[in-house]
């Protein structure tokens, strides 16, 4: 009786400690974005009201509608939407492929190509600043959202490229096979069998490109001068704005990232076996 109620504790001891991580963790995550929520819709007065209140009062959309309508912003975030979706569809049209390569394929050389591929984010962008700009002129790329995005593409690539890579190797080879000696090709194969597996790691992996390219501040101010995405475009605008202004662009920012991240949650949940409707 005294193991079997010694167990029992021990079980709640355990369950109260694990949600007690998870409240944690939301109100880690959370409260940062309610204050940034509550500073972007309350104007001026909910920024500087202290102490902050649980269930503010007096809340409207017209101080962000009033950001909104500021000059540039709207462009800015259509530009950063446009590199991001550059971006994201090139992170996985070339880095898919080359993860299911390294995944199951043995050339020579393989194990040089992964580390290159990783080495190339040891290179500062800033030292390659200069060569993109000079190079973007002459393609005429300079001052576009394609050149932006394809920069985000270099950045977000070999990441996708070493994800892809252990999300296949995940895949057994088995099924492949199977599928040949049922009469279907590599290809058939690859969109029949591996891809639906593979979904939720590279939903993982559009998840991390578009952060990539949604968060990158740096390449975007240097390559860009009327065509800023949003992050480049409140680095020049917001340091002489009033507070709630900043906190609005700031709500601005992460709300597309959550609301992608919430559109691909089911294949994410799906890498830990969890179900989502």
């Amino acid at each position: 009786m005294s193991t079997t109620t010694g167990t029992a504790s021990f079980v709640s001891s355990r369950r109260i400690l694990l949600w007690s991580g998870v409240a944690v963790l939301c109100a880690w995550v959370l409260v940062p974005i309610y204050l940034i929520a509550l500073g972007a819709f309350g104007g001026r007065s909910a920024v500087y009201l202290w102490p902050k209140t649980g269930l503010p009062t007096g809340l409207s959309f017209e101080p962000f509608l009033l950001f909104l309508r500021t000059e540039g912003v709207l462009g800015s975030f259509l530009n950063s939407l446009g590199a991001a979706a550059i971006t994201v569809a090139l992170s996985l049209l070339l880095g898919a492929p080359a993860g299911y390569a390294l995944a199951r394929y043995n050339f020579h050389g393989k194990d040089s190509f992964r580390l290159m591929v990783l080495l190339t984010r040891a290179f500062p962008l800033a030292i390659l600043a200069l060569p993109l700009t000079v190079s973007f002129i002459r393609l005429g790329l300079y001052d576009t959202v394609t050149g932006v995005g394809l920069v985000h593409t270099v950045l977000a690539l070999p990441f996708a490229v070493l994800v892809t890579q252990g999300i296949f190797l995940g895949v057994p080879r088995e099924l492949e096979e199977a599928a040949w000696v049922f009469g279907c090709s590599r290809i058939q194969a690859f969109f029949k069998i591996v891809a639906p597996l593979a979904l939720p790691g590279i939903a993982a992996t559009a998840v991390f490109a578009f952060v990539i390219s949604w968060n990158e501040v740096f390449a975007a101010s240097v390559l860009t001068v009327r065509n800023r995405t949003l992050t480049a475009y409140l680095l020049t605008v917001l340091a002489e704005s009033p507070m709630h202004y900043r906190f609005a662009g700031g709500l601005m920012l992460i709300l597309p990232s959550v609301v992608f991240i919430f559109a691909v949650r089911r294949y994410l949940f799906a890498i830990w076996g969890i179900s989502s409707k």
